[in-house]
């Protein structure tokens, strides 16, 4: 009586994964290593930085530092002359401090001495001994990098399952890590199976080949993020098979073996799989071509895959049945290599007269088109060089992007993973909280932030390239958001979903030395302030409470204004405020709670964070789970717990217009 094993039913792809899904329990693990050995490894926890890179404003010109306001009326007819009384090398930690009329000579990278808030580059000055002459003017700001405007003390660097090239390990480098939290590789053990077979480097006999599934499947395992070991060739001998296939569960997460997995006579290892461990094999062929005599089991929760011994269709089985798997235990998004045309939402000037190569994050529109975002924040920061997803060869004829332009986008890894929910807007910690829950709800949600401010975020949406944007600007009323939706033309083509409540109000060193109170402090002659950057929502909100102060003191804006000490000393990010107080370079700042930390904050009122969402987006699945969760008990609880002074309210997740 033959002794052929007829096949069972042949299966489809879908009821294979189901039945893995169901039946195999996987466990993910996760380790400690080095930053020098995470290349190409994948983040087990977020990542946050827990510095300000820089962490001091510092010079990113050779030049002198100055008060911009003692130099604003500079030219070369008549320049102003300013007594230099010292200089500053990149790595000085001694303490400088700067009155007005008086400028400090300044080295690219040096840390910038109190009461200079711009630095004049050294072609625009002339040193005469213990003076320097200033030929030109210079804004505030001008010429420096603020502290922790590349990196902001408890920025999310890197999300949790997200794979680390080289520019993650200069970003993690850049804040400080020595070492990481990754996920495990899954251990696959490979075999190959056939009498036939010999190891490359012997000397091929008649009616033998060399052996490639096993060196071609091992390279693919590595390729999806697991640790291959091939152990050799397996005989076609039961009790051989059975051994090392035993021995071989016992120490990996994933058993492969190709060839032997037919209906002939000398093709064992169904049989062999079969007495294994419950629940014994699950599969034995596939509807499939090629892929018929596959063979899947199960043996103590590891799985067992018997590939076909034909190399061209053992691989292409492994790409689509064990790769997903090994991906699954390595916690690797899978995407798909390509090289793609994106278009420039935004009018941006290039260097003139040179080529530039500009950095590029990419954003997936409904249509399969990609708009391609400029990085800004300059080539020395280490944010740009982790962000952007890829760059475009600008010709040096060419003087910028026109809107709506199509540029040629160079990847800088041979995948592109689109985002599964994109957020464009004014950033807050609540975003990434968010984001962290909906990761945990499904591994493969992929989000991504591009902070341009809420005004940017208005525009995003009306250009319909966001899922969301987060948007908190007060109008003279004090209401937020609602009014804004005519003045940017989007009333018609969004929703405004009301989000969360943010605690406002003054941010002041710990103790509150100069027993600062509220907003008429800031008119004594023995405060500092430091300000926000014009055109961003906290500025409207600031430039909203000195109105009142204006008022209530009978004089003019513009007056208040000049009797604030540093008015004019902008901060462009929350962070940088806080900073600024750490570093004692201000008495006080204004900004949300979240970012204070060891600083003192006295709240003047909440302030509505909202999101602003495209009609065109509304039905988009990811954006049903963002609402669902927005709304939630555990968004609720979970903000209140990780982030300090934000919180849902009564609206939160409904729409308050229209």
């Amino acid at each position: 009586m033959s002794d052929r094993k007829v096949f069972r039913r042949l299966q489809r792809l879908e009821e294979v994964d189901l039945a893995l899904c169901k039946l195999w329990k996987t466990e993910v693990h996760s380790e400690e290593i080095p930053l020098t050995q995470a290349l190409g490894r994948v983040l087990a926890v977020d990542a946050s930085s827990t510095v300000d890179v820089p962490g001091f404003d510092r010079a990113s010109m050779d030049g002198f530092a100055v008060n911009a306001e003692d130099v604003f009326n500079a030219d070369e007819q008549h320049p102003i002359e300013l007594k230099v009384i010292g200089d500053v090398e990149a790595g000085d930690s001694s303490s400088r401090k700067i009155s007005r009329t008086e400028s400090v000579e300044i080295a690219t990278g040096a840390p910038m001495p109190i009461g200079a808030n711009a630095v004049v580059m050294v072609e625009f000055t002339k040193r005469i001994e213990n003076n320097v002459q200033i030929f030109k003017p210079v804004s505030v700001g001008e010429n420096v990098t603020a502290a922790g405007s590349d990196i902001m003390t408890g920025e999310l660097l890197l999300r949790k399952s997200q794979s680390i090239g080289p520019r993650e390990v200069g970003l993690l480098a850049a804040a400080g890590f020595d070492r990481v939290r990754v996920f495990s590789k899954p251990r696959v053990v490979i075999f190959s199976s056939g009498n036939e077979l010999i190891e490359s480097g012997e000397a091929l006999k008649f009616a033998k080949l060399y052996d490639i599934n096993g060196p071609t499947i091992a390279a693919g395992v590595v390729e999806c993020g697991g640790s291959a070991e091939f152990h050799g060739i397996l005989p076609d001998n039961y009790t051989t098979i059975k051994e090392r296939l035993q021995s071989a569960l016992e120490e990996a997460d994933i058993v492969i073996s190709s060839g032997s997995t037919s209906s002939g006579p000398g093709d064992i290892i169904y049989k062999v799989i079969e007495e294994l461990g419950d629940p014994g094999i699950i599969v034995h062929g596939l509807s499939l071509k090629p892929g018929k005599p596959v063979v899947i089991g199960l043996a103590g929760n590891k799985p067992i895959f018997g590939l076909p011994g034909y190399p061209t269709s053992a691989l292409m089985i492994f790409h689509v049945l064990v790769a997903p798997a090994i991906r699954r235990l390595a916690q690797i998004t899978e995407a798909n290599a390509m090289k793609i045309q994106a278009t420039v939402p935004m009018k941006f000037f290039k260097a003139r007269g040179r080529r530039e190569l500009l950095p590029v994050q990419l954003i997936s529109q409904q249509d399969g088109s990609y708009s391609a975002y400029p990085m800004q924040s300059g080539s020395g920061a280490v944010s740009s060089f982790s962000l952007a997803d890829g760059f475009a060869d600008l010709p040096e004829s060419q003087e910028f992007l026109e809107d709506g332009e199509k540029i040629n986008v160079e990847l800088f890894g041979k995948n592109l993973i689109p985002p599964s929910f994109v957020v464009i807007g004014s950033h807050c910690v609540g975003v990434d909280i968010i984001f962290g829950l909906l990761r945990e709800h499904d591994s493969s949600f992929l989000g991504r932030t591009i902070n341009v401010g809420s005004v940017g975020g208005f525009h995003a949406a009306k250009r319909g390239e966001t899922d969301a944007s987060g948007v908190h600007l007060v109008d003279e009323k004090g209401e937020y958001n609602v009014s804004y939706m005519r003045v940017y033309g989007v009333e018609n083509s969004t929703i405004l979903v009301r989000g969360y409540d943010r605690e406002q109000g003054l941010i002041v060193q710990r103790g509150n030395p100069k027993n600062i109170r509220g907003f008429e402090d800031l008119l004594r002659k023995d405060v500092t302030f430091i300000n926000r950057n014009r055109g961003s929502g906290t500025r409207l909100l600031i430039d909203k409470y000195l109105a009142e102060l204006a008022c209530s003191s009978k004089v003019n804006h513009s007056e208040l204004a000049l009797r604030i000490q540093g008015y004019t000393h902008e901060a462009k990010s929350h962070s940088a405020v806080a900073a600024a107080i750490r570093n004692q370079r201000a008495d006080v700042g204004f900004g949300i709670r979240s970012v204070a930390g060891e600083l003192d904050f006295i709240k003047t009122d909440n302030e509505h964070y909202d999101f602003l969402i495209p009609k065109s987006h509304e039905q988009k699945e990811s954006v049903k789970q963002f609402l669902q969760l927005l709304k939630s008990a555990e968004f609720s609880q979970t903000l209140l717990a990780r982030a300090p002074g934000l919180r849902t309210n009564d609206q939160t997740g409904k729409t308050i217009f229209p």
